[in-house]
């Protein structure tokens, strides 16, 4: 990208009349949130399909609080790993405008932005952390869809009271907003 941030010039790859993904626009925006957002700190912007948030796409409300808590319920890590949350856009077309700014609102408050029956949006500082955050909710997602597939209703899970106590365990701030009673 040029100084401005008007220009790109192909540096690697690309071959053959190949050209930058559509959802450039939402990359770029998700860049410039998070530069803002972190002082710089975020440097990564990553776009995946995981299977499983897919799959729930299809069955949980398209809610951020209602994603956030089946996640964190599903592992005790998740509530560390991204105590913010987690954003769920709507089903929009990829690749144009509406999405990316869409998706760039959620990233204001997010690190982890899904796209209904699509994919997700992670940031962070480096290629792993950023990597291992998605990781993290896929594999929490995993264990939703395979709860779900033996029973759909929960016989046990974290309260939020146990989530007020691993928050204070391990000094992270969690929104109230998903500390609600079911």
């Amino acid at each position: 990208m040029d100084e401005k941030g008007e220009n790109y010039r192909i540096v690697w790859g690309l071959v053959n009349g190949g050209r930058p993904t559509s959802e450039l626009p939402t990359h770029l925006m998700n860049h410039e949130v998070k530069m803002i957002a972190t002082g710089g700190k975020h440097r990564v912007i990553y776009h995946a399909h995981p299977t499983n948030i897919i799959a729930l796409t299809f069955v949980l409300p398209l809610e951020d609080k209602v994603f956030t808590r089946e996640l964190w319920e599903m592992s005790t890590e998740c509530p560390v790993i991204f105590p913010e949350g987690v954003g769920v856009v709507p089903w929009m077309v990829p690749g144009g405008r509406d999405i990316a700014v869409a998706t760039s609102e959620l990233m204001k408050k997010y690190n982890l932005a899904i796209w209904a029956h699509h994919g997700m949006f992670a940031s962070g500082e480096d290629f792993d952390l950023t990597f291992g955050l998605m990781h993290t909710a896929e594999k929490s997602a995993e264990i939703l869809v395979k709860m779900l597939s033996m029973q759909p209703n929960k016989r046990q899970t974290i309260t939020p009271d146990n989530f007020r106590d691993l928050a204070k365990a391990f000094n992270v701030i969690l929104p109230e907003e998903f500390l609600y009673e079911k």
